[in-house]
């Protein structure tokens, strides 16, 4: 089991930065990966990022590419989502997730067992 719980949400202008947190419960945070989803009122929850369980690899949504990094930390238990010129249509509660899998990282909520609250994310023009 593992318990996830996001941070660093706000209200930022148009062009700012935010650096999201997700901190992990348990032990066994290194064997997981962790993905970061985002959800609009009125839409499906959609991806944003995911990163490998050491970090080597990461993947991103078209719509963030050059924009949004993703990193952790697993001697902190912790996922980052470092958010750069954020533009208004990125404003969304966001969700990280953890997930036990082979192959390629997933892109689909459905594919993670784990998800963390959310956290809220709204960017004014």
């Amino acid at each position: 089991q593992v318990q996830l719980v996001e941070s660093g949400g706000g209200l930022v202008q148009a062009g700012g930065s935010l650096r999201l947190s997700c901190a992990a419960s348990g032990r066994t945070f290194s064997s997981y990966r962790m993905g970061w989803f985002r959800q609009a009122p009125g839409k499906e929850r959609e991806f944003v990022a995911a990163i490998s369980e050491s970090g080597g690899s990461t993947y991103f949504a078209n719509s963030v590419k050059g924009r949004f990094t993703i990193s952790r930390d697993n001697a902190k238990n912790t996922v980052y989502l470092q958010m750069n010129s954020l533009k208004p249509e990125d404003t969304a509660v966001y969700y990280c997730a953890a997930e036990r899998a082979i192959g390629r990282l997933a892109t689909t909520p459905w594919e993670y067992d784990y998800w963390g609250q959310g956290t809220q994310v709204t960017v004014s023009s």
